[in-house]
């Protein structure tokens, strides 16, 4: 069995026994005290005169072990043995946490003499016990006892002072709070062990700031930290913020050994509506300008000591007498809680020359439970309205009056005229037209007769609707002048005075007549109702051929149908006189002219085409000629469209074998130029020899060719002339040039310039020379002639003629 020495004596309280079973038997005598070694025997069973027994195991009590150790370490816990090793060797071990676990190497044992050892000091803050397991084995690493447990509890020190979470705390409390009132909290934490004194916190206040109107208006709860008010009296607008100091120390408070902290507690006094607005006077004064809206004409001054722009400092302004309409309101500022009185509907002096009014203020926040009205929260206003020049006014603005059109100029209409709302003023009103669209009016500038000046005409553009409108301006001598303006209505009634008129003026219609052919007319009168329609159509009877082939027949009160009264009427342009009579009283009456074109029709009734060509009043033969004349044009045009497209294509398949730009065909060339001789002309001769390099000729793409190129490709053998060549031999040696230029496959198929010869890099100049001409010598050049029709022009300049 493992035996476990403890290094001090253990009190019979700090063993526990555990009773397996007993059976009628007795504590041996050897546990009557206690032992300074604790065995853990096995289980073993004892058969005697049929008794059964078994011993009694112990379960080692816990080791404690105080935090914060001085040492010296490793300092002795525990001794572990086996009583087996009498005859074996035995080697022991621990594990758990603080052996072989994390944190690793707290605990130690001996591996022969079984003692445990602890090796640096222990914290119960970060770890307050430990579970180990002793293990006995014998040199092979078996077994030889079962592993028992072993408790090790840390034991606290009061080494950890309390601590607030914030140095400062915030808290708030009503003016005028009973004794009582719950203030705010405060709590602090211990890391020691809370169910022993060095985790028990209490609480005190040292200070507090100011001592108004006590020195201790607040008391702290010492076990809970609740702070609550002492005594009555907290004001506001005396003292807004209390700052008082909290201690916390544990050992219960013991001031001797307990550790301490301290903490900030800032209690701000709210503010309650206690103070009841108060206006600085009794009365108050102002002036309002009449006729004016939306300005300021009074200042109300208000004193609340109550927190400013807070709903118990607002100030609300309301007028319980003196304005009964409603002429003024009273805004509040918002800055300042001044009251300004406003005008939000216009005064008359003329009426009300000064205004009574009285005022009250309150908060926007009731009084608080308690408090009194104070007598100065009501004051009275006296209000002045100004008199100033008010503009004269029409009383009857516009104002419409009714007559017959045609009312000729001179007539007098009515009398426009305005009133002054400035009674207690002398003042004279003058008028002048302001407006008058069509000129038909005047007014008298001193009393407002309204006269014409031309005759009024309904039908005129200026009048919308029958009604005419002018408007006239009234101006007083006030100072300033002040002007109103009004409109005057004049509804004109309508008198029969425009004669109807034919519609439509142009039409057409079959040559032979229709059940159903004909020309729906009708009327049109700028007059209105009952001047206008029905409408009466009817014929002339001069001349007598127009009601011979016409006939009017009446559809309803606006219109009537004019058709044929003939079988066939020749095709043409008709004017058809119509009289159109109106129902005014008396009745007008209007000849107007309708043109009708007279065409043949198709099965449909309409005018073809043909038709309304010999309606215009062409005949047959002529509408003929034009058709041919029209095909005619059109096949020119089309001939002439043909040619151009074959035009194109010959020429794009004979193209030039030389560049367009050094074309020389058909070229206007200036020859109006005379110089002094040739010492004068700069000619560059080198451009009209060969150049001596073909690779700008070989880079050029195929089919396009300068003609003083040399050829790039193989040509015809072209007979060489002599140095010196004879003049007769020339015709030979073009002839035989020309024979060998027609059996060129590569020589254009038309006529150009061709290289006859290249006479290489030297002076142009010596060639000439070879010709041996002389200016002095005659050379018979007629030979030319017979050298064939190309060189007819050669022949004409050099052969046959004599100079003029």
């Amino acid at each position: 069995m493992l035996i476990a020495e403890l290094p001090y004596p253990l009190d019979i309280q700090d063993t526990v026994w555990e009773r397996k079973e007993e059976e009628e038997v007795k504590a041996p005598p050897e546990f009557q005290a206690p032992p300074t070694v604790i065995m853990f025997p096995r289980q073993q069973e004892i058969r005697s005169k049929g008794l059964r027994r078994q011993k009694r195991d112990w379960v080692i009590p816990p080791v404690n072990v105080p935090e914060n150790s001085r040492g010296p370490f490793p300092q002795m816990l525990v001794s572990i043995r086996s009583d087996q090793d009498r005859n074996i060797s035995i080697r022991y071990s621990i594990t758990g946490v603080g052996a072989d676990q994390p944190p690793n190497e707290v605990f130690s044992i001996d591996p022969v003499a079984g003692k445990m050892f602890v090796t640096k000091p222990l914290d119960r803050e970060r770890r307050s016990s430990y579970h180990l397991r002793a293990h006995a084995v014998n040199m092979n690493g078996e077994r030889v006892e079962s592993p028992i447990d072993l408790y090790i509890y840390v034991i606290d020190m009061n080494d950890n002072r309390p601590e607030f979470k914030n140095q400062v705390y915030n808290g708030s409390v009503d003016e005028g709070s009973k004794p009582g009132t719950f203030v705010m909290h405060l709590a602090a934490f211990d890391h020691d062990d809370n169910t022993t004194a060095n985790g028990m916190v209490r609480y005190r206040i040292l200070s507090q700031t100011p001592h108004s109107p006590i020195p201790n208006m607040f008391t702290i709860n010492s076990e809970t930290g609740d702070i609550v008010t002492v005594a009555a009296g907290l004001d506001r607008e005396k003292v807004s913020q209390y700052s008082i100091i909290v201690q916390a120390t544990d050992m219960e408070g013991n001031l001797n050994f307990g550790l301490s902290n301290t903490a900030t507690a800032i209690i701000s006094v709210t503010d309650i509506n206690d103070n009841p607005p108060e206006l600085t006077s009794r009365t108050f004064s102002g002036e309002v300008p009449e006729n004016r809206i939306n300005v300021a004409v009074a200042n109300l001054t208000v004193i609340d000591r109550d927190q400013p722009r807070s709903p118990n400092w607002n100030a609300v302004y309301r007028i319980i007498s003196g304005d009964p309409i409603g002429h003024f309101t009273i805004i509040t500022d918002p800055h300042t809680n001044d009251g300004m009185v406003t005008v939000v509907k216009p005064v008359d002096f003329e009426q009300n020359r000064a205004f009574m009014l009285t005022v009250v203020v309150n908060n926007q926040a009731p009084l608080a439970s308690g408090i009194q009205s104070s007598l100065q929260s009501t004051s009275g206003v006296t209000i002045s309205v100004v008199d100033i020049n008010e503009p004269p006014f029409f009383p009857t603005n516009p104002k419409s009056i009714r007559f017959e059109e045609g009312v000729p100029a001179g007539t007098s209409l009515t009398t426009f005229s305005a009133s002054d709302p400035d009674r207690f003023m002398q003042q004279s009103i003058r008028y002048s037209k302001l407006a008058d669209p069509a000129e038909w009016l005047s007014i008298n500038t001193t009393n407002g007769q309204i006269v014409t000046t031309a005759t009024l005409d309904r039908e005129s553009i200026y009048v919308k609707n029958n009604i005419y409108e002018a408007t006239f301006l009234a101006v007083d001598n006030g100072s300033p002048m002040a002007s109103g303006t009004g409109t005057l209505q004049i509804y004109l009634i309508d008198v029969n005075d425009n004669a109807p008129s034919l519609l439509p003026r142009e039409s057409q219609i079959c040559e032979r007549i229709n059940r159903n052919a004909g020309i729906n007319i009708t009327a049109a009168d700028s007059d209105t109702d009952p001047n206008v329609g029905p409408f009466v159509f009817e014929l002339p009877t001069f001349p007598a051929s127009i009601r011979r082939n016409w006939t009017v027949s009446r559809l309803n009160g606006d219109y009537a149908r004019l058709s044929l009264r003939i079988q066939y009427l020749k095709p043409g342009v008709y004017e058809v006189p119509v009289i159109v009579s109106d129902s005014g009283n008396p009745p007008l009456s209007n000849r107007s002219v309708i043109k009708v074109k007279v065409c043949p029709c198709d099965e449909n009734g309409d005018c073809t085409l043909v038709g309304a060509v010999a309606a215009a009043g062409l005949g047959t033969g002529a509408i003929i000629a034009i058709l041919i004349c029209i095909i005619i044009l059109l096949s020119m045009v089309l001939v002439f469209v043909v040619w151009m497209k074959r035009r194109e294509k010959e020429r794009q398949t004979k193209q030039l074998l030389i560049d367009p730009e050094d074309d020389v065909r058909d070229n206007i060339l200036k020859y109006d130029e005379e110089g002094g001789g040739e010492e004068d002309q700069d000619y560059d001769l080198s451009q009209l020899q060969q150049p001596d390099s073909l690779e700008h000729i070989i880079s050029k793409p195929l089919g396009v060719r300068r003609v003083d190129e040399r050829p790039i490709i193989p040509e015809s053998q072209y007979p060489i002339r002599p140095a010196v060549p004879h003049p007769g031999d020339i015709g030979d040696f073009i002839n035989e040039g020309l024979r060998a230029a027609d059996n060129d496959p590569t020589a254009p198929p038309y006529d150009s310039l061709l290289v006859f010869d290249y006479e290489g890099s030297g002076s142009t100049a010596g060639s000439v020379s070879s010709l041996n001409s002389s200016s002095t010598g005659d050379q018979d050049y007629d030979y030319l002639n017979d050298w064939g029709p190309r060189f007819k022009k050669l022949a004409d300049m050099y052969g046959g003629g004599e100079d003029d």
